[in-house]
């Protein structure tokens, strides 16, 4: 089977304005979660939130942010770290390169901005651009001309599995021979009144507005919903020996991957983590190492009631109780379609550093959490192999298994 490696990183989230700055946070335990002063916020249940720790319009020119979504600018920055982290240049075969990027929920802010334009100013003072900013694909597209690709541009929408499954599909592009490097990841920008009311109408968000810092604390007992969260992850894949050719660094073999679907409910997981579960074997079987040369897992654990512990039984029954585990939601908050690509840049980095980052908030485990957790404190160890697994609404499943270069 082609050997698929990451050659570049890049990020940008509510810890910092890349991978680095993201990663040092991270093993610090350092939260992003604070009280929004929002107008829009103060009468919502929840008034608390991840937001970026860099604002694009740092980064990009104002001339691209007008026509771009939240969503698209992120993805934008987070892909162009990426690129450059792998020496990539202009004259790289663009018929061989392709874009794997999602998003969840796509341009939520334009639209919602937009229509209120329509409402207040009638049709002629909406934006051109309206269409192009929305649309669930545009973080991909917009990326995709960035790089001039034409391998394929690909737009999963799975919800919080969305960019977990980008870079499973961009690793299949790889193998199946349709592309020599993929641009894989996911972009998320929806803090705003409508999906913030509508997740605490669900009853799927903390109301801990009293102590943002510690109001997202994944398998703890007093755990009452996850934290919304924005952000971008991008990795660049490669086909090992196009990589080795040009000299590139490589931080980790993209050794397996699975996605599954639960059938179960369309917000419930299933509680048995069944689907979670056949996800997390097809990466090991895809991978053909033995689960006990996995020695840490970056777990999905949004610090919901249901699903924390769910997953647990997934991890024990299939992966097995060695694993150190840790939820680095508890700082970023949930960054939703950007989530996995985040956390599958996490769980790389803990391979090269031997260094996994702890779970904060973790101040009285749930009974049922008989795993060992990395918590409250990073914890330092020899890793060959790590798990990183992602759920959406839906019942969208995705693991990755990343190995030691």
């Amino acid at each position: 089977m082609t050997e698929v490696v990451v050659t570049g990183l890049g990020a940008t989230t509510p810890l910092g304005g890349d991978v680095a700055s993201t990663w040092e946070a991270l093993v610090a335990g350092r939260s992003g979660v604070h009280l929004l002063e929002h107008e829009w916020a103060q009468e919502l249940p929840c008034r608390i939130a991840a937001e970026l720790a860099v604002e694009p319009s740092e980064v990009l020119p104002r001339v691209r942010l007008r026509r771009l979504d939240r969503s698209e600018q992120i993805a934008l920055v987070a892909a162009q770290q990426a690129w450059d982290d792998a020496g990539l240049s202009d004259d790289l075969d663009k018929e061989r390169l392709g874009v794997v990027f999602g998003s969840g929920i796509g341009g939520a802010l334009t639209l919602l901005a937009q229509d209120d334009i329509l409402e207040q100013s009638g049709a002629r003072k909406v934006s051109p651009f309206t269409v192009p900013m929305l649309m669930p694909n545009g973080p991909a597209a917009v990326v995709g001309l960035e790089f001039g690709a034409q391998a394929g541009v690909h737009a999963p929408t799975s919800a919080c599995a969305t960019s977990a499954e980008a870079i499973s599909w961009a690793a299949d592009m790889i193998r199946v021979g349709r592309a020599d490097v993929v641009v894989a990841g996911g972009a998320e920008a929806v803090i705003g009144g409508l999906p913030m009311a509508g997740f605490s109408s669900m009853k799927a968000m903390s109301t801990r507005n009293d102590d943002p810092t510690h109001a997202s604390r994944p398998w703890d007992r007093d755990r009452d919903g996850f934290v919304m969260g924005e952000g971008s992850g991008a990795l660049i894949l490669e086909r090992r020996d196009h990589a080795e050719a040009r000299g590139a660094k490589i931080y980790a073999v993209v050794a397996g991957s699975g996605l599954t679907s639960d059938g179960y409910d369309i917000v419930q997981p299933d509680p048995e983590c069944r689907g979670g579960g056949r996800a997390m074997a097809a990466a090991i079987k895809q991978a053909g190492i033995d689960p006990k040369e996995i020695g840490h897992v970056n777990a999905h654990a949004t610090s919901t009631p249901v699903g924390d512990m769910a997953e647990i039984k997934g991890i024990k029954r299939v992966v097995g109780d060695h694993v150190v585990l840790t939820g680095t939601k508890s700082m970023t908050g949930h960054l939703l379609g950007g989530a996995g690509a985040v956390e599958s840049i996490a769980a790389i980095l803990a391979i090269v550093e031997g260094v996994i980052p702890p779970t904060i908030n973790l101040e009285n485990p749930d009974p049922g959490l008989d795993l060992d957790v990395a918590a409250n404190e990073a914890r330092k160890v020899e890793l060959n192999a790590a798990l990183n697994t992602a759920f959406g609404f839906g019942g969208h499943n995705a693991a990755l298994l990343f190995t030691k270069a």
